[in-house]
């Protein structure tokens, strides 16, 4: 893609480029000169990119363009078989912030077996909840508290660090009657409302100290 001016065909073939920093600056040009027909072409590409930063610009390009187009492809990226595109789509819908996107963070996605997919669910959930949903969708990601490695955990973290206040009890309650692992993660998550600068790593070794050990603070 010579120009800032280009088809959906051409903004197809350069985002095909064997070199990652140049399928980078292609979506840069995309976003930075947005044309008819790019947002296809763009929700295609985040389903088969393997670049984690030139996902990100794909998903920045996506935002130069018209809610009203982005967000009714987005969700019907959501029924690909494709776990990376449906992810994608999570992730774009958050960053966007269109409560249309709101409904179609279910359960199924929030639960989801593929971890990146699950996470994209949590992250637009607590981008997108509306204020009197908040006390429910901490009910409802609870079910995920100690799933998954570091990454998975952290990622919960922060989507319960959004709701803040909302995802208290719950966090509370899981920490009480939670299994081993789903206890430890809730007590973390609650010192990190307490104290959001104290960092997932060393909430997590006070909560194991206290919890786990039995050590008083």
């Amino acid at each position: 893609m010579s120009t800032a001016h280009h088809t959906p065909s051409e903004l197809a073939r350069a985002l095909e480029a064997l070199s990652p920093a140049t399928r980078l600056q292609v979506a840069m040009t995309a976003g930075t000169h947005p044309e008819p027909g790019d947002v296809a072409v763009l929700i295609r590409r985040c389903g088969v990119e393997p670049d984690f930063f030139v996902r990100d610009m794909l998903v920045w390009a996506l935002l130069s363009h018209p809610s009203d187009e982005t967000v009714p492809a987005l969700l019907g990226e959501l029924d690909s078989a494709n776990p990376q595109a449906r992810a994608q789509a999570l992730h774009a819908l958050s960053k966007i912030g269109d409560p249309r996107g709101w409904p179609a963070v279910s359960d199924a996605f929030i639960a989801d077996r593929d971890d990146e997919v699950a996470r994209a669910a949590w992250r637009a959930a607590a981008a997108l909840v509306p204020g009197d949903q908040r006390e429910r969708l901490a009910r409802r990601l609870a079910g995920q508290l100690g799933r998954g490695d570091h990454t998975m955990q952290l990622s919960l973290a922060r989507a319960y660090l959004e709701l803040g206040e909302a995802g208290e009890a719950v966090l509370a309650a899981a920490a009480e009657t939670a299994g081993s692992q789903a206890a430890l993660h809730a007590e973390t998550i609650q010192r990190l409302i307490v104290d959001p600068d104290l960092g997932f790593d060393a909430a997590r070794e006070e909560a194991l100290r206290v919890w786990v050990m039995g050590v008083p603070e």
